[in-house]
């Protein structure tokens, strides 16, 4: 359906708008499986907003920000007590449909609730706090892993916003987006432990099995994520953009009519 869309507009491109977006993400996993917005983080980035009609725009942007979650926050698996934090750097592509006739400058619709949905990539590294020292935990491989897991990933943005022209020039947005992922690591946590921890002496034990098992209390081949469903992060924010060009006559012809 994408590309059935954007073939066509391709030679139909009428403006751009160029600009810059602010928020907070958040993280959807094994340690916290449901509630959005917990132990949300600064996000930021830029975008731009290929506008081939008032209907439709193809947006690229990217994003850096931070996901977080712990067992001691969510109360998710306290017997677990796992924690991690990770910076995630996102680039994207994802095609945009307004539910009214929307262009910044427009005097008819200042305003536009708006869908999208599209296609990323993005990299991240989870480090986690093991008796109050930052550990990476890739390296570590926690679960007993052949070889580390990959730290880049795809993800599926999908979502919803509003749009709203300001002036002439200049517009301000707002939006809520999911991503799904095809990582179910971005937490480090995805299947089951791989040593015989339960019983062994705190003094003694290794970094590796301190971050895999903090309070060493399970054995190999127990449960220590959930690896059905990958994770999941999102980013909730705000935007302006500027208008960067007109291309089309008669959508000049427009403005002239409505006193552009």
């Amino acid at each position: 359906m994408f590309l059935v869309l954007f073939v066509p507009l391709t030679y139909a491109q009428k403006s751009g708008d160029l600009g810059v977006m602010g928020g907070v993400t958040y993280y959807v996993g094994d340690l916290n499986p449901s509630l959005p917005f917990r132990m949300s983080k600064p996000a930021y980035g830029i975008l731009y907003r290929q506008n081939f009609n008032s209907r439709i725009s193809l947006r690229a942007h990217g994003f850096r920000g931070t996901v977080a979650g712990s067992d001691a926050v969510s109360n998710a698996n306290p017997e677990r007590n796992l924690n991690f934090e990770s910076t995630l750097t996102e680039a994207g592509l994802q095609l945009e449909i307004n539910f009214f006739e929307y262009y910044i400058g427009s005097k008819m619709h200042s305003i536009s609730p708006y869908l999208f949905g599209g296609a990323a990539v993005f990299f991240f590294e989870p480090f986690g706090n093991v008796q109050g020292t930052k550990v990476g935990l890739q390296p570590l491989t926690t679960e007993g892993q052949a070889k580390p897991y990959n730290l880049y990933a795809f993800s599926m943005p999908f979502g919803l916003g509003v749009k709203y022209s300001m002036s002439k020039l200049i517009g301000i947005g707002a939006e809520w987006g999911m991503r799904k992922t095809s990582t179910d690591y971005l937490d480090d946590v995805s299947q089951t432990y791989y040593l015989d921890l339960a019983g062994a002496n705190p003094a003694s034990a290794s970094i590796k099995q301190l971050a895999s098992d903090p309070l060493l209390t399970h054995n190999n081949g127990m449960q220590r994520g959930n690896s059905r469903d990958t994770d999941w992060y999102s980013f909730a924010g705000v935007s302006v953009t500027v208008k960067i060009r007109m291309l089309n006559k008669e959508r000049c012809l427009d403005h002239q009519r409505e006193g552009y």
